[in-house]
């Protein structure tokens, strides 16, 4: 369901020259959390520390309930299907372990700052989800052969930019019909039942794609004839310029690599302190739009580059992968970065491209530390 209450078309706010974060920013900030750095060194994220990001409320869902959830396919289709979770699982499962990250991952390092979820680097988690194909499911519904986009209807509903609506995206068919990567409809995560914050008792699950693709407490999956112009589709995730820019389309994640923080931090500032000699560096690195190629190293602020050690994907491409990396710190303040391309050439900038809605920003991360001089024996 989708209602104007006012002019959609009104864009997106910037912060002015100078202006912190407002009230409404923070109110975002504690209800969304990012991952903290240093559990990149788990392969697979714990549930309570994957990044979550809510646009609205969470729906909820008592267990007791779970059951009682209906999914309908339906739209440009032979056969309406009502689907419960029971008889999802019911079905041979698929596991797939997929990094996801927000579109807007990186979006207060930028000048003018969008005014929104005020992410750093951090909305970003690497899970195992496990549940149906959504091509089996559009199989057995029988697709039109008019058919050109599947919409996904999440159950959380609210108001953006003047919108009344229910959370909606789409996908082109041929990707929610592929089966390199297969999109899921998926009801567990790290072998345990969805989550309330992470889309209990259904979601969809885009390999590659952006997080705003992986619509949470899915309730309806909707067949149509032409492309979908939804809010979210439309309006929210486009790379605009200027606010009468139409934009491309927000899809696929760009490379990316991130840096566990060595050493300890400084409480505030988050500035890592470590020891003078052999500093072992490690992190993740991914993206969606190609398998990754190599990632490199900097410790001195970027003026350098040097390649680090990158394991196999061990047959998970869709999944970040770690990188290593042995440092020598001597005494004196450093800059460590780390940065990620691509096998189709995708490489994260030094200098971060702008949008109005800060989304895909890659930019390289900049992980400041200090090494002091060794205490005299």
């Amino acid at each position: 369901m989708t209602r104007r209450l006012t002019d959609m078309s009104a864009p997106a706010r910037l912060a002015a020259d100078g202006e912190g974060l407002g009230q409404d920013e923070l109110a975002l900030a504690a209800r969304n959390h990012g991952l903290p750095l240093e559990a990149l060194r788990y392969d697979v994220t714990p549930p309570g520390l994957h990044y979550v990001l809510t646009h609205y409320d969470i729906p909820h869902v008592p267990d007791a309930d779970a059951d009682d959830w209906r999914l309908t396919v339906d739209g440009r289709v032979r056969r309406t299907l009502s689907l419960s979770p029971e008889r999802l699982r019911a079905l041979p499962p698929v596991t797939t372990r997929v990094t996801m990250e927000c579109a807007g991952n990186g979006r207060a390092l930028l000048t003018p700052r969008p005014v929104s979820q005020p992410w750093l680097v951090e909305a970003v988690g690497t899970a195992e989800w496990t549940g149906v194909p959504l091509r089996l499911l559009l199989a057995e519904a029988g697709v039109a052969s008019d058919a050109v986009d599947v919409v996904f209807t999440g159950a959380d509903h609210g108001v953006e930019r003047g919108v009344e609506q229910d959370y909606q995206r789409a996908l082109p068919l041929d990707v929610a019909t592929g089966d390199d990567p297969e999109v899921l409809v998926a009801y567990a995560m790290n072998g345990a039942p969805l989550p309330p914050q992470h889309g209990s008792p259904l979601r969809l699950v885009a390999p590659g794609w952006y997080g705003m693709a992986h619509v949470k407490w899915l309730r309806a999956i909707t067949v149509v004839d032409e492309p979908f112009t939804g809010f979210q589709q439309s309006v929210a995730y486009r790379l605009r310029q200027t606010p009468d820019d139409p934009g491309e389309p927000v899809t696929r994640i760009a490379p990316r690599a991130l840096l566990v923080p060595p050493g300890f931090p400084d409480f505030m500032s988050r500035t890592r302190v470590v020891a003078p000699g052999p500093v072992p560096l490690e992190g993740r690195a991914w993206s969606g739009r190609a398998p990754l190629a190599a990632v490199e190293v900097s410790t001195d602020g970027g003026a350098t580059w040097h390649p680090a050690d990158l394991e196999p994907d061990d047959g998970h491409r869709w999944a970040w992968r770690r990188w290593t990396y042995a440092w020598t710190a001597v005494p004196g303040e450093h800059v460590l970065s780390a940065r990620a391309r691509d096998e189709a050439g995708n490489e994260q900038p030094l200098e971060q491209p702008w949008n109005r809605g800060g989304f895909a920003n890659n930019l390289v991360q900049r992980v400041p530390v200090l090494c002091p001089e060794p205490s005299a024996p």
